[in-house]
């Protein structure tokens, strides 16, 4: 499945995984995508309902994170500093995904880590998988095997 725009100009808004198999990204022009995925079932999206169900999620968060950054429709950076302290950042954010999935019907992915960056790098890495903690002492682990083309540059 992929989302987008159904002409030869379109572009490519989301897809599934079973598309990412075939080398399908977002961002990808609609006739490229086809070209690595010709059975591919195209949608068009549908902005009022994911503007929708963002805002459903801004506030699930806001009523439960401390300090939180939208940076997307569907991206969202949320400060957990001191949270450990208390509850156990894992497990909170852990809850949090559950709660999120649960009230808007939504499957997420969830990354900690020391930064924004080293976040967005892991939930893209954990992927398929809902959530993963990335912890300081494992970066060593962790920078060698990510391709430069994961880093959002």
């Amino acid at each position: 499945m992929i989302v987008g725009g159904q002409s030869r100009r379109g572009v490519v808004a989301a897809c599934s995984y079973e598309a990412r198999h075939f080398g399908v990204h977002s961002a990808m022009p609609m006739y490229l995508a086809l070209q690595l995925c010709p059975d591919a079932t195209v949608i068009s999206g549908d902005m009022e309902a994911y503007s929708i169900h963002s805002h459903l999620v801004t506030q699930i968060i806001e009523e439960r994170a401390p300090l939180f950054e939208k940076a997307s429709i569907d991206e969202f950076y949320i400060d957990a500093t001191g949270l450990d302290r208390f509850f156990g950042t894992f497990l909170w954010a852990k809850e949090l995904r559950h709660t999120i999935i649960k009230e808007s019907g939504l499957p997420i992915s969830l990354a900690l880590s020391v930064n924004k960056l080293v976040s967005k790098v892991a939930t893209g890495e954990f992927k398929p998988t809902p959530n993963g903690k990335f912890l300081p002492a494992k970066k060593k682990i962790f920078s060698p095997r990510c391709r430069l083309k994961k880093f959002p540059w």
